[in-house]
C-alpha cells in the first residue's frame, strides 16, 4: 500500500477525490474532498486491492482559535477536519482518511457543515457519525437515524467545538 500504485488506483477509481496524501507517514493518510467521501469509502472497502473491511473510528477536529490575537497568527483558516481510521484485516494495514469541511455550512454561523454518511459502507459508522454529530456538530446526510447519542436530545450546542459555551443550568440544575 505504501507505493504509488495504490494511490494511482485510488485516483483512477474515484476521479477528483484525492487532494492530499502521505503514505509514508507513521499513520498513512489520504485527504479526500467532502463530496467524494462516500464513493471513496465504498471503493476502499469493496473494490480496492487492500479491502479496508473495518472502520475503526471517525473523529472531528475543530481547527478554530477563539483568541483573536492567536487567530491572527494562524496560517490556516478555521475549519472542521473529519478523520476516518480504516483497517484491512486481510492485508493487516491501516489507512487514515481526512476530509476538510468549513466550520459552518455556507459560512453561516450556526448552520452545521454536512458530509455524506458512510453507514452504507460500514454499519459501525452509525454510532461513530452520531457521536461526531452530537459532540462536534457535523450533519451526515443520508444517515438512517442521525440524533444525539451522548447528550440529551434537547441539549443546545456541540461540546467539542472550541467556541462552545457551557450552559449555566440544564432544566433547573445549576452547573459549575
Amino acid at each position: 500500500m505504501r507505493g504509488t500504485s495504490f494511490l494511482d488506483q485510488f485516483r483512477e477509481a474515484v476521479p477528483g477525490a484525492v487532494v492530499g496524501e502521505n503514505l509514508t507517514a507513521v499513520d498513512p493518510w489520504v485527504e479526500v474532498v467532502p463530496a467524494k467521501i462516500a464513493e471513496a469509502c465504498r471503493w476502499l472497502a469493496k473494490a480496492s486491492p487492500v479491502r479496508f473491511d473495518s472502520l475503526q473510528c471517525i473523529t472531528a477536529v475543530d481547527w478554530f482559535e477563539p483568541d483573536a490575537k492567536k487567530a491572527a497568527k494562524n496560517t490556516w483558516q478555521p475549519h472542521t477536519e473529519l478523520v476516518y481510521h480504516l483497517w484491512s484485516t486481510p492485508a493487516k494495514v491501516s489507512l487514515v482518511l481526512k476530509c476538510e469541511l468549513p466550520r459552518w455550512q455556507g459560512d453561516v454561523p450556526g448552520e452545521l457543515p454536512e458530509l455524506p454518511s458512510v453507514t452504507g459502507v460500514w454499519r459501525g459508522a452509525d454510532w461513530h457519525e452520531r457521536e461526531v454529530y452530537d459532540l462536534s456538530g457535523v450533519r451526515f446526510t443520508g444517515h438512517p437515524d442521525l440524533r444525539r447519542i451522548l447528550c440529551p436530545e434537547d441539549w443546545e450546542g456541540h461540546p467539542l467545538r472550541k467556541d462552545y459555551e457551557q450552559p449555566l443550568d440544564y432544566h433547573g440544575i445549576r452547573g459549575k
